[in-house]
């Protein structure tokens, strides 16, 4: 299957791009192109993957769709690989597979103001299928797809089956809210119950509240880090 082969769901388009997939997306996302635009990279050891969004809610809101996008990814990943192969996410956007780093989630948006509705949201991964070097062992927090038991899985149908399993998670989100979100991944998420560092923070992860921020809990008190924090600048 090659890059031009790939078919999306209604409301969704695909464009491959040589380099970056998540900058190509946020370049066309400023340039005004549609929401559901999907920008893909087939790299012979990285998969890339980012989406555009056109948020109509204030960006504290959408800001759930980094999450939305992590179960859509963890629910294709699923569907494809082996049974015994365990995909878990991080609050901050890390991608576990078997319980060792294989890739990363990213969110950018037009605004920062959490009050504001921004006029797009791009958020995009990196998913790397084959280790960085022949040496795996000198980095066993790491890992990468093929490495898992997920030989059998092909790139181009993972960003297939993750447009069609985020675009179901839309689907639900604006229809039934974020309750089924938010039990759909308090049953992926890595982490909590656990001490974790997170934005010059030490504490236990003790979950997320309404709007997927963090509550962090040290000696003296909970402290609330919106998802907002991961927002990355358009420099």
């Amino acid at each position: 299957m090659t890059g031009s082969e790939l078919q999306f769901p209604p409301l969704m388009s695909g464009e491959a791009c040589d380099g970056d997939a998540f900058e190509t997306a946020c370049q066309r996302a400023v340039m005004g192109c549609d929401a559901g635009l999907i920008c893909y990279h087939l790299g012979t050891s990285t998969l890339e993957g980012a989406l555009v969004f056109a948020p109509e809610v204030p960006l504290r809101h959408a800001m759930a769709m980094l999450p939305l996008c992590g179960i859509g990814f963890q629910n294709a990943l699923g569907a494809l690989a082996p049974p015994e192969v365990a995909v878990h996410l991080e609050w901050a956007g890390g991608i576990q597979v078997n319980g060792a780093d294989c890739g990363q989630f990213r969110v950018m948006a037009s605004d920062t103001d959490p009050e504001a509705v921004p006029d797009w949201l791009v958020v995009g991964f990196t998913l790397p299928l084959w280790p960085k070097d022949d040496n795996p062992g000198a980095n066993p927090h790491e890992t990468a797809l093929y490495s898992e038991g997920c030989a059998d899985v092909q790139a181009p149908a993972l960003v297939e089956a993750w447009a069609r399993h985020t675009l179901n998670w839309i689907t639900r989100w604006e229809v039934e809210g974020t309750r089924p979100l938010h039990a759909e991944w308090r049953g992926l998420a890595h982490g909590v119950g656990e001490p974790m560092q997170q934005g010059g923070l030490d504490g236990t992860f003790l979950g997320v509240d309404e709007d997927f921020g963090m509550l962090l809990r040290d000696d003296n008190e909970t402290h609330l880090i919106p998802l907002t924090t991961l927002l990355e600048n358009d420099s």
